[in-house]
Order: structure tokens, then sequence, then C-alpha cells
């Protein structure tokens, strides 16, 4: 009889959804005729599809000095998994590329 209630519980268990990730949306497209200045070798490790992304004419809108500016493709499958592992922020998007401020930590 002590456990009796566990039917219950389980069966309250199977109907608790967990939250979706939480999406977000994709900045609308800005066309720029500066290129981007891409730096580095990937961004979170050499190689990532993620580039830092420096100063220049169309880019110094976005720099924030307590974050960084990156760069991901805009096909890029894992982007939702980016924003998510990193805190990060679309802030725009040109060139086929996403562009994020990503909070130092």
């Amino acid at each position: 009889m002590r456990y009796a209630f566990l039917p219950i519980l389980f069966g309250l268990a199977a109907c608790a959804q967990t939250p979706p990730d939480p999406a977000f949306e994709l900045p609308p497209e800005t066309v720029t005729s500066e290129p981007l200045p891409f730096f580095g070798d990937g961004y979170r490790g050499s190689g990532d599809p993620c580039r830092r992304i420096g100063e220049n004419a169309y880019t110094n809108q976005f720099l924030d000095d307590a974050a960084d500016f990156v760069g991901c493709p805009e096909d890029m499958e894992e982007l939702a998994a980016f924003v998510s592992e990193t805190g990060a922020r679309p802030v725009g998007r040109t060139q086929g590329t996403v562009l994020f401020s990503v909070p130092r930590r």
C-alpha cells in the first residue's frame, strides 16, 4: 500500500513535457559591398565554421567591448546549438553570414 502513489507519479511524469529549445529568428538580410573582415581559424576551436569578425565601416555598428563579434554561415546546421551553448545574440545577417554578439564570460 505504501507504493500505491507510484503509478500516479509515473503517469504525471509521462505527461510532463520538456520545453522546446529557445528558437531564434534570423535577422533580416542587409546588403553591403563592404567585405566582412574575418580573422582567426574558427570560433571556439580551430576549424569551426564560425569565425571572429573585425571592425570596418559596416561592422562597427555591432561591436561591443563586452562581447565577441562572430559570424557563422547562415546554412550551418548547428546554429541553434551555437546560440544555446554560447548565449550568442543574432544582430545581423549579410553575405550568407549570420552576425552574432557573443557575451564574454
